[in-house]
This record gives C-alpha cells, sequence and structure tokens, in this order.
C-alpha cells in the first residue's frame, strides 16, 4: 500500500480547492494511504474527506506569535515528530510557499513541488525533489489537480468531484440561507448598504437570514446588518466543522470571496458569489450546484443583479 502525504496547510479556500486532488487520487490509487498537513483551524473540515486516513495539524499562525516560549516548542517538535513518523512514497506539497516547503523537507520521502516559474514564492522549488511546471494562470482547483496527477502518475479527467457529502451533513429544521458577509481582505468587501438591501429583499418570503463572523469586526459587522432586516440573525463563533453543516443546510448562499463561500461550492449548495476585489477566473468557487458569479477586480455588482440571480438558482 503506497503512502501518500499532502501538505495545504492554508487558507480555508485554498484547503477546500486541493480536495478535489485528493478525491482524483484517492480513485487512481486504489488502495493508498493519504495523510494531510494542514493549519489547526481547518483540521476539522480536511477531517470530513472520506479519503483522509491522518489529518497532522499544524499552528504556524499561533506559533509564530511565540515561537520562543517553551510551551510552543514543545508543540512544534511533537507535530513535527507526528510529520516523521511515517515514510511516505510521495509527498506533494501543493501550497508553494517557504513555509510547506520546509514542512515537506521535515517528512520522509519524495517531495514533490511546483518549479520556481510556477509559485509566488520561488526559492521554495529549491526543497522539493521533482518540481512540475504548471501555469500561474489556471484557476488553483485545476493548478492542484494537475500536480497531483504529475505526482502520482495520473491525469485529472472530468469535473472537479470535492468528495464531500453534503446530505451527510444536513440536520432537519428551519429553512434559512446564509449571508457571507465577512472577509480577511477589505477589497473584498461588498458595501455593508448592499447586504441591508439585498437581506429585505431577500427576508420577505420568510426566510431565516443567518450571518455568520469569524473575528470581532466581522461580528459587530454582522449584528449591524441583522439589526436592520427582518430575519436577520447572528450566530454564534463555532467550530469550522459545525460551519460546514450550518452551510449544508442553507437553502441558498450568498457571499463574496472568502474561503466559506468555497465551501458552499464544494458541497453542492446553490449559491451567488459577489466579486469586487478578485478575479473569479483565477479563485472563484467551483462545485457542481446551481450558482452564480457576478463582479469582478474593481467591479462589484449591484444589488439587484444579485437579488435576480439568487432568484434564479433558490430552491
Amino acid at each position: 500500500m503506497s503512502d501518500i502525504l499532502f501538505i495545504k496547510t492554508s487558507s480555508l479556500g485554498d484547503v477546500i480547492h486541493h480536495m478535489p486532488a485528493l478525491t482524483e487520487a484517492a480513485r487512481a490509487c486504489a488502495g493508498a494511504r493519504f495523510a494531510w498537513v494542514v493549519e489547526e483551524a481547518f483540521a476539522p473540515l480536511v477531517a470530513l474527506h472520506p479519503a483522509v486516513a491522518e489529518v497532522i495539524p499544524v499552528a504556524w499562525r499561533r506559533w509564530r506569535k511565540a515561537l520562543v516560549v517553551p510551551a510552543t516548542l514543545r508543540e512544534i517538535g511533537a507535530s513535527f515528530g507526528k510529520i516523521r513518523r511515517r515514510r511516505y512514497d510521495e509527498i506533494i506539497d501543493s501550497q508553494g510557499l517557504l513555509r510547506s516547503a520546509a514542512i515537506g523537507r521535515i517528512a520522509r520521502g519524495r517531495r514533490h513541488g511546483y518549479d520556481a516559474s510556477s509559485i509566488r514564492e520561488p526559492l521554495a522549488a529549491m526543497f522539493y525533489d521533482v518540481r512540475h511546471n504548471i501555469g500561474r494562470g489556471l484557476h488553483a482547483v485545476e493548478r492542484n489537480r494537475i500536480l497531483t496527477g504529475r505526482a502520482l502518475g495520473f491525469a485529472p479527467q472530468g469535473a472537479p468531484d470535492f468528495g464531500l457529502d453534503r446530505a451527510s451533513l444536513m440536520s432537519p429544521g428551519a429553512r434559512y440561507a446564509v449571508l457571507l458577509h465577512a472577509t480577511a481582505r477589505p477589497e473584498k468587501e461588498w458595501p455593508e448598504e448592499n447586504w441591508v438591501a439585498l437581506g429585505n429583499m431577500l427576508s420577505s418570503g420568510g426566510l431565516d437570514l443567518v450571518l455568520p463572523w469569524g473575528g470581532d469586526a466581522e461580528r459587530a459587522r454582522a449584528g449591524r446588518i441583522a439589526a436592520r432586516v427582518a430575519g436577520g440573525r447572528v450566530v454564534e463563533r463555532q467550530p469550522l466543522g459545525e460551519v460546514a453543516r450550518l452551510i449544508a443546510g442553507a437553502s441558498f448562499v450568498v457571499g463574496v470571496d472568502t474561503g466559506l463561500l468555497h465551501v458552499a461550492a464544494a458541497l453542492g449548495v446553490p449559491l451567488v458569489a459577489v466579486f469586487a476585489g478578485s478575479n473569479p477566473g483565477l479563485t472563484g468557487p467551483v462545485g457542481a450546484g446551481p450558482m452564480t458569479v457576478l463582479g469582478t477586480v474593481g467591479n462589484p455588482p449591484a444589488v439587484a443583479d444579485v437579488a435576480r440571480a439568487v432568484e434564479r438558482i433558490a430552491p
């Protein structure tokens, strides 16, 4: 049985974008055992993929704030010990950053990654045993699929399959929609007034409108929107696995370019994607469910256009 290690640590959208590569690899390499190194916050989501035998969490985002603290050093040592515990036939770093390439050097096995012309941090390519040239103009999902296929000896075929089962995550309950208003990058935001206007259009059907959040500023923003929208509801912060279940049960999702939007797409939830500060051709949502993508860099969609799109995709 082959042992294969994937390194894709963050961010949430990037982790989701790697899942189709794993699904294909599991089909092409019957009997292989797959492990995945990922940031601790995203580990519950990775664990939902049925092909993952082992999730190895790292906490670089937390460790770097206190690198010289003894407790942090012990944690790092324990995580690195887990990475080195098994010898892998193939190690695939689809992150392409210096930190992920360094993790690959800790692991034991043949290391695959992008060549220097194919990644944002070209020095990372020095850490790989096998380097693959893959166009940077391709969508992230396709880049991951091609890299994995070349490393494992198969050619990607067909539409991406994220390997997640929406039905198994859904719980019976109230009918609701999810509004993903929050993003870590201000240029990707859609104005608060637009969310209020859209929410009031959507709530006329008696639908609850759920607003998740990740940080204090996002929670305050969610509260302001919910206070002005009938049926608006701010949910408590939850682990990512539970947020995935919340999204899986939604009638539809409207969201900006953020990681949770890609969770919705991967689950096949009907969605409308609102782009304002990024290019959907490179990082837009990909999935099998009903989907409309509106806007692009510097040209966000109008509220009326988003509302019409919801009418088309909502069940």
